[in-house]
């Protein structure tokens, strides 16, 4: 079973940029649906974006298009989310998740493998 470990969170003020890392072993990320998600307090978790093992144009959530982008590196065994112009409200713990399946699922529910999160917190 592949193993995710989340890292590059942070405390950053508004307008910066981050860029998190999923690495993965016991497996190789290619042949996964790799997803992140993102969870504040007393909310539910949240789709933010997904890359399909067949390939295909990445999926975003509506409150992260156009400024976070998600990409994978098969030699690294990890995917990426580079993240711009972060806001407050961006504030989370942010998940990797995966899925074998081919289909990209925007519910945390269609996802079997999940690492521990990183922390990002975005300052005004």
């Amino acid at each position: 079973q592949v193993q995710l470990v989340e890292s590059g969170g942070g405390l950053v003020q508004a307008g910066d940029s981050l860029r998190l890392s999923c690495a993965a072993s016991g497996g190789t990320v290619s042949s996964y649906t790799m997803g992140w998600f993102r969870q504040a307090p007393g909310k539910e978790r949240e789709f933010v974006a997904a890359l399909s093992n067949a390939g295909g144009a990445p999926v975003y959530g509506g409150s992260v298009s156009g400024r976070f982008t998600i990409s994978r590196d098969n030699a690294a065994n990890t995917v990426y989310l580079q993240m711009m112009s972060l806001k407050p409200e961006d504030t989370a713990v942010y998940y990797c998740a995966g899925r074998r399946a081919t289909v990209i699922q925007r519910t945390h529910r269609g996802y079997n493998i999940w690492g521990q999160g990183t922390q990002v917190t975005v300052s005004s």
